[in-house]
């Protein structure tokens, strides 16, 4: 079992694990391009309080941190330490043989930095660390083009694979295909 670290990437940017006391940043955050929100969110209900939601859902990552089979953190950027987005190992699992599933948000000021691919370079060297075999999926929808092309190159660089069929996920009352990437880190 492991607790889900603090990990200092570079240059200013850190991973600090998720707690509740981040709702303000999370929901100005939302604010300000909720369309993105919910498609990195997809189980978020926009028909039901923003707020409520998210407070629930820090409250159960926070919760479940020391429990090792969710990780997540908050994507810290520079000297004024700005939340940057979210970032993190959860256990919605589609395929069977999975340890988790990588997810991740970056703030509407932040894209384009390749802030997410920095992030999951470090995740996955912190779960290689472990020596330990995980398989980590990244779904994605197909019409998600920056999504798709940052799954390709952190497949590329962690050898990764993308599944050849399309796999149903239920979001919303419907089913939606979605591609699926799935990386293995093996054991040195």
């Amino acid at each position: 079992m492991s607790l889900t670290p603090a990990l200092d990437i570079d240059d200013g940017l850190s991973l600090i694990p998720v707690n509740k006391s981040i709702l303000s940043a999370v929901l100005e955050a939302y604010n300000e391009d909720p369309e993105s929100a919910l498609v990195a969110l997809p189980w978020l209900n926009d028909h039901v309080d923003i707020r409520t939601q998210l407070r629930d859902m820090l409250f159960d990552v926070e919760s479940q941190s020391d429990k090792d089979q969710l990780h997540f953190w908050s994507i810290i950027v520079g000297p004024k330490k700005e939340f940057a987005g979210l970032i993190g190992l959860g256990d919605e699992l589609q395929l069977l043989h999975s340890n988790y599933n990588l997810g991740y948000w970056v703030r509407l000021g932040f894209r384009r930095q390749n802030i997410a691919i920095r992030c999951v370079d470090e995740i996955l060297s912190w779960l290689k660390s472990r020596n330990e075999f995980f398989r980590i999926e990244i779904t994605v929808h197909p019409h998600n083009e920056a999504g798709l092309a940052t799954a390709q190159s952190i497949c590329k660089k962690w050898q990764g694979e993308l599944v050849e069929e399309f796999i149903g996920i239920e979001i919303g009352n419907r089913t939606v295909p979605h591609r699926i990437h799935i990386i293995d880190i093996k054991q040195e």
